[in-house]
C-alpha cells in the first residue's frame, strides 16, 4: 500500500529539511538527539571518541611496479616501434607514466581505432583491454598489411590480463600466428592516499547484467597483490555472490603461491568485500557532499576533472587533479555542500591577510616572503578561485534542474512517506523531458524503496517514459528488470508455490540449489525492512546540524545513512555477522567472515585499525565520505578499493541499451 501519512513527530523534517541540500543552514541549529528507531540495532560504541587514526600505507609502490613492468614489456620489442593505446587506458597511463617516459621506448603514439600513417614503423605494439572489438581492429590492420605485402612485427599487451575469447577472435581472423601476446598486470591505480581503483567501469554491466565472471580473476589477483605488499590480512568479511567468489579465488591463489608474506608486519589488518547490488539505493541518491557533486556535475575521471570556461572565468578549460595534495580541496571534499561556501569565504579572507603582510616588511623580510611563501600562496589562490568557480557553476546548474524538489522527492521515497506525491513528481519529470537518465534514476529509486512498483504504476511510468524518450528504450527496461533495479510487484505466493512443488520431486540438496535459483529470479530489495532494522533513517528533533554531524547521514543531508556503510560499521563492530542474521536474510545472504588466527595480529595493533573496503561494481564519493567520517569517529583508517568510481548517472548509463 502507498503511504501518505507523515507522523507528527517528523513534520519538522518537511520542506524546510530538504532546502538544506544546497543553501547554507541557519546559525544555531540544534544538535540532533540519539536515534530511537523501534527495532533498530543499538548504536555502535566500540571506538567512540577516538581520534588517533592510523596513517595509510604508501601506495606509490603500485605505480612504480606498473610503470616498470610496462617499460620492460616495451623493451621486449627492440628498435623503433609505434604504440597504439586504447582510449580508456590513456588516463590511467598518464597517472603512472608520462609521455616523456614513453617517448624513450616508442616512436609514435596512436589512439586505438585510428589508422597508422603510411610511412609507419616496422613494429606495432598495441596496449589494449581484452575486448573482442579491439581484436577485430588489430586483425584488420594485420590483414591489410598482408594484402599490401608489408612485413611487420606485432605485439599485443593486454591490461590487466588476457582472455581466451581474444585469442579465439585472432585465430578466427587468421592472424593469431602473426602476433605475440603479453600481459601488463596493471590491476591497481592509486587515485589518492586512500583510494585505489581498478578502472574497470564495465565490471558492473558485465557481471551484474550479463552474468560474465571473467573480471573476478582480476579482482582476486588485485587482492593477492595488495596482500603480498601490505598484508597478510588477518580478517576478511564480505557479502554478495561476487564478493564470495572473489574471496574464494583469492584464497586459492594464495595457497598456490605458498604465502610468501609470512613474518612480515602487516599494514592492513582487515578486508571487507561488498557487492554493488547489496546496496543500489545509496548509488541512486543525489550526492550532496562536495566531491560527489563535482563528480555528478563535471565527471571526475581517473582522479582529475576538466573545469570549463564557466568555472575558470576564461576562454579555456583546465584539467585539475583532485587529491589530498590540493590543500583547498582536501579540506572541503567530504563536507556537505551547504558548509563549503562559508569555508571558501573564510579561506579567501585568510589568504588576503597573508598577502597584506607584505606592506610592513623590510627588504630582508620581503626577500624571504618571495622565496619561501609567495609561490605557495599563488598556488593556493589559483585553487581557491577554481573551487569557488566550481561551486557557483554547481549552484547555477542545480537551480535550473529543480534540485530542491528532486531532493525532497528522494527523501520522501527513502522515508516511505508521500509516495503518491513523489510518483507525480517523477511523472512530471518524464513529461517535461528533463533528462532520460534522471527520470530512470528516480523510477529505479521508487521501485527499490517500495520493493517493486504496483502493476498500474509500472505500466503507466513505462508508457510515459517510452513516449517521452523513444521506444528504443524498451531494452533498457528489460535490463533494469534483470538486475532488479526497476521491477513490477508480483503476488508473493507465485514463486513459492512453484518452488515447493518442484522441491517435492527432488533431493534436499538439489532443492537447496533450486531455492537459490528462485531467489535470484525473484530478487527483492527489502529496503524498508532493512532500513528499519538498521536504523538508516535518523530520528531528529529540529534541524540536523550539517556543520557538526553526529553520524554518516550527513552525506545525504541527515535523511539517510548509506546502507553499505552501515553494514560495514556493524560487522566491524561485532567482528562478524553474529546478531545480523535477519539483516543477512533480507540481503539474500552470501555473507562470510574468516579469521586467520595464524596471521591475525594483536587486536590492539595498528594494522587492525586499517580496513580495506572493496566495492565490486563501483563506489560513490558519498560512501567514501561517510566511511572517512566513521573512521575519524572510531579511530579507523579506511582504504577504498573499487572496480571504478560510480554515481547514479554511470549506473543508469551501464543499463541503457541505446545511448540517449
Amino acid at each position: 500500500m502507498l503511504r501518505t501519512d507523515r507522523p507528527a513527530s517528523r513534520r519538522c523534517r518537511g520542506d524546510g529539511h530538504f532546502r538544506r541540500a544546497l543553501p547554507l543552514p541557519g546559525p544555531g541549529a540544534p544538535r540532533p538527539r540519539d536515534p530511537g528507531v523501534p527495532g533498530a540495532l543499538p548504536p555502535a560504541m566500540a571506538f567512540a571518541g577516538r581520534r588517533d587514526v592510523p596513517e595509510p600505507p604508501d601506495f606509490g609502490i603500485l605505480k612504480r611496479l606498473a610503470r616498470d613492468q610496462l617499460i620492460y614489456l616495451l623493451e621486449q620489442l627492440p628498435g623503433k616501434k609505434d604504440l597504439f593505446i586504447e582510449a580508456d587506458l590513456m588516463s590511467p597511463l598518464d597517472r603512472i607514466a608520462n609521455v616523456s617516459i614513453l617517448k624513450h621506448e616508442v616512436d609514435k603514439l596512436y589512439k586505438v581505432e585510428s589508422r597508422p600513417a603510411l610511412g609507419a614503423c616496422d613494429q606495432f605494439c598495441f596496449l589494449v583491454r581484452p575486448r573482442v572489438r579491439t581484436m577485430r581492429y588489430i586483425a584488420d590492420i594485420v590483414n591489410a598489411d598482408k594484402m599490401s605485402g608489408r612485413s611487420r612485427k606485432y605485439k599485443i599487451i593486454f591490461s590487466p590480463q588476457k582472455f581466451y575469447a581474444c585469442e579465439m577472435v585472432l585465430e578466427e581472423e587468421g592472424v593469431f600466428g602473426d602476433v605475440t601476446c603479453d600481459e601488463w598486470s596493471f590491476y591497481l591505480l592509486p587515485l589518492d592516499e586512500d583510494i585505489i581503483s581498478m578502472e574497470l567501469p564495465e565490471f558492473f554491466r558485465d557481471y551484474f547484467l550479463e552474468g560474465d565472471h571473467r573480471w573476478i580473476n582480476s579482482v582476486a589477483r588485485a587482492l593477492q597483490l595488495l596482500n603480498s605488499l601490505y598484508g597478510p590480512f588477518g580478517r576478511a568479511y564480505g557479502i554478495g555472490r561476487c564478493a564470495k567468489m572473489s574471496y574464494e579465488l583469492w584464497r586459492e591463489l594464495e595457497e598456490e603461491s605458498e604465502g610468501d608474506g609470512t613474518g612480515r608486519k602487516p599494514e592492513i589488518g582487515n578486508v571487507f568485500l561488498l557487492d554493488r547490488d547489496t546496496d543500489y539505493v545509496t548509488a541512486l541518491c543525489s550526492q550532496v557532499v562536495y566531491e560527489g557533486l563535482v563528480d555528478d556535475t563535471f565527471r571526475i575521471k581517473c582522479g582529475s576533472v576538466d573545469f570549463g570556461p564557466d568555472v575558470t572565468s576564461s576562454d579555456k578549460s583546465i584539467k585539475v587533479l583532485l587529491n589530498a595534495q590540493d590543500k583547498v580541496f582536501s579540506q572541503i571534499r567530504n563536507e556537505h555542500f551547504s558548509s563549503v561556501f562559508g569555508f571558501l569565504s573564510q579561506k579567501s579572507r585568510n589568504l588576503q591577510a597573508q598577502y597584506d603582510r607584505r606592506r610592513g616588511m623590510d627588504i630582508k623580510q620581503m626577500k624571504n616572503f618571495v622565496s619561501q611563501e609567495l609561490k605557495g600562496l599563488k598556488q593556493e589562490h589559483r585553487l581557491l578561485s577554481l573551487h569557488i568557480g566550481a561551486c557557483e557553476s554547481i549552484m547555477k546548474k542545480k537551480t535550473k534542474q529543480d534540485f530542491q524538489e528532486m531532493i525532497k522527492a528522494e527523501h520522501s521515497l527513502l522515508e516511505g512517506f508521500d509516495i503518491r506525491e513523489s510518483t507525480s513528481f517523477i511523472e512530471e519529470h518524464i513529461d517535461r523531458q528533463v533528462s532520460p537518465i534522471e527520470s530512470l534514476r528516480l523510477m529505479c529509486l521508487l521501485s527499490i524503496t517500495e520493493n517493486g512498483l504496483i502493476p498500474k504504476d509500472y505500466r503507466s511510468l513505462k508508457t510515459q517514459y517510452l513516449q517521452s524518450y523513444g521506444p528504443e528504450h524498451l531494452l533498457t527496461f528489460h535490463n533494469l528488470k534483470r538486475v532488479g533495479l526497476l521491477v513490477e510487484q508480483v503476488p508473493g505466493e507465485t514463486l513459492t508455490a512453484v518452488e515447493s512443488k518442484v522441491s517435492k520431486l527432488v533431493t534436499d540438496r538439489a532443492a537447496g540449489k533450486i531455492t537459490d535459483a528462485f531467489n535470484s529470479l525473484a530478487r527483492k530489495s527489502n529496503f524498508r525492512a532493512i532500513s528499519k532494522k538498521l536504523g538508516l533513517i535518523p530520528q531528529v528533533d529540529g534541524e540536523y546540524d550539517l556543520k557538526m554531524p553526529r553520524d554518516m547521514a550527513y552525506v545525504f543531508s541527515g535523511a539517510y545513512i548509506p546502507l553499505s556503510c552501515k553494514i560495514i560499521e556493524q560487522v566491524l563492530e561485532r567482528r562478524g555477522w553474529l546478531g545480523l542474521e535477519e539483516v543477512v536474510r533480507l540481503l539474500n545472504g552470501n555473507e562470510f567472515s574468516v579469521s586467520d588466527s595464524a596471521r591475525e595480529e594483536n587486536p590492539a595493533g595498528e594494522s587492525q585499525r586499517v580496513v580495506l573496503a572493496v566495492f565490486l561494481g563501483g563506489c560513490t564519493f558519498s560512501e567514501i565520505a561517510a566511511l572517512r567520517f566513521l573512521g575519524k569517529e572510531r579511530g579507523l583508517k579506511f582504504i577504498f578499493l573499487t572496480t571504478a568510481i560510480t554515481n547514479s548517472a554511470r549506473l543508469m548509463e551501464a543499463m541503457i541499451e541505446t545511448k540517449a
